[in-house]
């Protein structure tokens, strides 16, 4: 196994970067409008244009949530930044606002995978006073709530929201022999990955992996031309080899760097033995990036 592993890894590290999130808790009246405000909620990772990512980190049964309804743990980040807090605040009450509680039936909860080192950030300011200054606190299910009354009887939210410090941007990028191995190999190293608490993958399986420089600096990140196996004839300095067709990447996201090390070595392992994965590497910038390096081959020796 381990001599596999090595002959297949790239001898490289993936570049990450420390941000900060808020994990929470959605809950509704039935798995259908649950489902539909954890997608919308999570959806469209922005933080290359400034804004938050997301992700489903797991569901949940009505046994391990407060109002006893069925749930989903979800996680929105930003990067670290001086204003941290007050960024987070501001992502938190676009995501809620408009991907949650317009969904019937909706609720929201605090829960921090930390306790002693989340921060607070105010559910009323970002997001309860969207009641008009009709909002009111109270106590429900053991939680101190913001109460919005909205057109289908009231949106709670739990009035302090966690804001916890934690690692952004570790991945894999999977050398496959094709599109449908790409898919198949990258669907079942997700299987695996979402197994570790405490991690999201905002992207899943992504198809276009950006680079720091651009000859477009006006519209932000562009593809990492390097790597596109179309332009492999096409350009002198391709860094694809001839057998590979498709390298979709991992993004995961950790409420801390060991969390970020267990969902990528599975990501590894789950898949090392696949047909048609040609090799694992990641994405890194030199250092440009992040302070965190995290390098593949120490993955594979715990």
């Amino acid at each position: 196994m381990q001599n596999e592993l090595k002959e297949k890894i790239e001898n490289t590290y993936a570049e990450a970067f420390e941000g900060v999130f808020s994990r929470l808790i959605i809950t509704a009246a039935n798995e259908k409008l649950l489902k539909k405000a954890a997608f919308s909620s999570t959806a469209l990772p922005l933080t290359v244009f400034g804004e938050s990512e997301a992700g489903i980190e797991r569901f949940l049964s009505e046994e391990e949530t407060p109002d006893k309804r069925k749930g989903a743990v979800i996680q929105i980040w930003v990067a670290k930044t001086k204003d941290y807090k007050t960024k987070l605040g501001w992502e938190l009450g676009k995501r809620i606002r408009q991907g949650t509680l317009v969904v019937p039936t909706t609720r929201v909860f605090a829960m921090p995978f930390n306790k002693s080192r989340a921060e607070s950030i105010d559910a009323e300011y970002y997001i309860g006073r969207c009641g008009d200054g009709y909002e009111f606190f109270e106590e429900r299910f053991g939680r101190k709530v913001v109460n919005v009354p909205i057109m289908m009887g009231e949106f709670l939210i739990e009035q302090n929201l966690p804001c916890e410090l934690g690692v952004m941007g570790g991945n894999l990028w999977y050398f496959c022999d094709s599109i449908e191995s790409a898919l198949r190999i990258t669907e079942k190293a997700l299987e695996e990955i979402k197994k570790v608490q405490g991690i999201i993958t905002p992207f899943d399986a992504c198809s276009a992996g950006s680079k720091v420089e651009t000859k477009y600096p006006d519209i932000g990140p562009t593809t990492n031309h390097y790597y596109c196996p179309t332009l492999r004839n096409k350009i002198p300095d391709s860094k694809v080899p001839a057998n590979v067709a498709s390298i979709p990447e991992i993004v995961i996201n950790g409420a801390d760097i060991e969390k970020a090390k267990e969902a990528m070595k599975k990501g590894i392992e789950s898949v090392i033995n696949e047909n048609g994965l040609i090799k694992v590497s990641a994405g890194n910038y030199g250092g440009k990036l992040g302070k965190y390096k995290i390098y593949l081959n120490e993955l594979i020796k715990k």
